[in-house]
């Protein structure tokens, strides 16, 4: 179906983690008569979320490209990643946008990532469309909302007519949203806010040659690589010769196969025209940022500019004496090509050569733990070290990335949350009663800090924090902060652990091991109740004799073992200290196995 770029709008949902992005998507795709009434996908939520690990956390972690069509018009949807830590992903995929839907949250209002992706999209000149949402919900605070956008968008615009916004409301989950709070049955109005105050891609659909910025990669069995992104001019045709341009270099290539989105699939077309997005085939040299131009003078577009890495992290392959045993992939070939495929489409992501493994640099730790925890799935063995700051040189002075921080409470855990941000030397910026009865912090923080905080807020709180944060530039580096924590419980014995051993060593700690499991020395078993590092034999058993008493003979009660998350692994590490990360387990080492060896360059440094 041909049709004209006065018919196409390019629409990016953006908004904070959690605050209903991609249930409002859901709706917009069942209510536009996407699938038919005895699809699967009628009866699903959170459609839009393909990955195991976003269905896991309850987030989305990559861009998505969707499309529907609505009263003759064409609706290019993106839904981006609500958290910093993916910001890469709304960085590149904002590009393909003219306009974005700011979904707020009628209770929390703007939060840190809220003005995080509204300013990226400012930035870009997007037109914004705002959607409080969840106003059913019994602390919403419609009018104070309200107040709290209208000063985020002071703060943020870049001109006076990105002031002019338009106000929706909505309660994704029922599919329902209206002009004020008194809701439609449907999102109809949704549709005809993104027809009537988006508008249509400034673009040149007459031009004889074509530009294409690639913003995304995907890759099948049958077609190989698709370059996705938006033409920028003219037309792009099936079979037609192309010019890829990348830095300062010229690639040839052609179009084998010419793709639009419809739901959650596509359908090939012959052509495409300005405006639109597409996923092109045969053009396997491009990469995210270069430009598919056409015609004798081919000019490139303006490339994706991206924030710089904040951490880094060391993976490498595995060295542990049970390495091989649980894993498909397990040298560091194998292990470097898996890193420089992720390249191609993590372009946030920065890769070095670092001894045996690899230093990776990313957005923050949870962009490189979902890396981590890729790789593991699909049968990859590593070892992973402590993650450190990255350092950046400005004027001459060593900096460190600084964010700004954001932490909900309830009031009686406000005492163990100063502590703890005492003890990390972050700054308080702001301290309120929130409608809800909640505390809110806002505090200016080192990265470095941060490392750590989310586990220890949790177990502080009992579970109740909500926390996130958002980068906030650089500043000179301070004196480095050391993590302040027990010394580890360390297996002296290669072996099988025993409930015998265990039942005596859960009283100098906590563990973090059943029984019967191989263990080895050097291994990491739990967490001392004092602040230095003890070997243990946990492989003892009990020893069979004549003598019989009643306190012997009765039954071993061992305390339930901690079962730490990938995420808690990271943060338990020090500098002397590596996590084997195999497809069924995690385990926790010292670099230095031999106890003599570590306690002999424990005392050298």
């Amino acid at each position: 179906m041909t049709i004209s770029k006065d018919k196409i709008r390019n629409v990016a949902i953006i908004a904070h983690v959690d605050h209903g992005k991609t249930t409002l998507v859901d709706g917009l795709l069942k209510q536009s008569r996407t699938f038919r009434d005895n699809q699967a996908e009628m009866e699903q939520t959170l459609i839009m979320d393909s990955m195991d690990q976003e269905h896991e956390r309850g987030i989305t972690i990559t861009a998505k490209q969707t499309c529907v069509y609505y009263d003759g018009y064409k609706i290019n949807i993106i839904d981006t990643p609500g958290h910093a830590d993916f910001s890469g992903e709304v960085e590149r995929t904002l590009n393909m946008a003219d306009g974005v839907l700011l979904i707020v949250d009628a209770q929390e209002g703007p939060m840190p990532q809220t003005k995080f992706v509204l300013q990226k999209a400012l930035a870009l000149k997007l037109r914004p469309v705002v959607v409080i949402n969840k106003i059913d919900k019994p602390a919403a605070r419609i009018d104070e909302v309200k107040d709290e956008i209208e000063s985020l968008f002071l703060e943020l615009a870049t001109d006076e007519a990105q002031l002019n916004y338009p106000i929706y409301y909505a309660i994704a989950r029922e599919g329902r949203a209206g002009r004020t709070t008194t809701l439609d049955d449907d999102m109809h109005v949704i549709f005809e806010a993104i027809i009537n105050d988006i508008p249509a891609p400034s673009v040149d659909t007459d031009s004889a040659s074509a530009q294409l910025l690639v913003a995304a990669l995907a890759a099948d069995n049958y077609l190989g690589k698709y370059c996705i992104g938006k033409i920028f001019r003219g037309k792009l045709k099936k079979g037609e010769s192309v010019k890829i341009l990348q830095n300062d270099t010229t690639k040839t290539g052609k179009i084998e196969k010419i793709f639009v989105y419809r739901g959650l699939g596509k359908e090939e077309v012959p052509e495409a025209i300005a405006g639109d997005i597409v996923a092109i085939t045969g053009v396997a040299e491009a990469n995210i940022g270069d430009t598919i131009a056409t015609g004798d003078n081919p000019e490139a577009l303006p490339t994706i500019e991206l924030e710089a890495p904040t951490l880094s992290i060391y993976i490498g392959p595995n060295t542990s004496p049970l390495k091989g045993r649980e894993g498909e992939f397990t040298t560091s070939r194998q292990i470097a090509e898996r890193l420089e495929r992720e390249l191609e489409t993590n372009i946030a992501l920065k890769i070095q050569p670092d001894g045996l493994g690899y230093k990776v640099s990313g957005r923050g730790e949870l962009h490189l733990s979902v890396l981590i925890e890729t790789m593991r799935r699909e049968g990859y063995e590593l070892e992973v070290g402590r993650p450190e700051v990255v350092y950046k040189i400005v004027d001459g002075v060593k900096c460190e990335p600084v964010e700004d921080l954001t932490i909900e409470v309830a009031p009686e855990y406000v005492g163990a949350v100063s502590q703890e941000l005492g003890v990390r030397r972050a700054e308080l910026v702001s301290q309120e009663l929130t409608t809800s009865g909640t505390t809110r912090f806002v505090y200016h923080i080192s990265t470095a800090a941060l490392i750590g905080l989310r586990n220890s807020l949790l177990t502080a709180t009992k579970g109740t924090v909500i926390m996130s944060s958002i980068p906030a530039g650089y500043q000179p580096a301070d004196a480095k902060y050391k993590p302040e924590r027990n010394g580890a419980l360390i297996s002296f014995e290669t072996g099988t652990s025993t409930a015998y051993a265990l039942d005596a060593a859960q009283a100098r700690g906590t563990l973090y091991i059943p029984p019967q499991v191989p263990v080895y020395q050097g291994m990491i078993v739990g967490l001392s109740n004092k602040k230095d590092d003890l070997d243990i034999n946990i492989c003892r058993e009990k020893q069979l004799t004549n003598m019989r008493t009643h306190a012997s003979d009765g039954a071993i009660q061992l305390t339930p073992y901690t079962q730490l998350s990938l995420e808690q692994c990271l943060d338990f590490l020090l500098d002397d200290e590596l996590l084997e990360v195999t497809p069924q387990s995690l385990r926790l080492r010292k670099r230095q196995l031999d106890p003599v060896k570590r306690k002999r360059e424990n005392r050298v440094n």
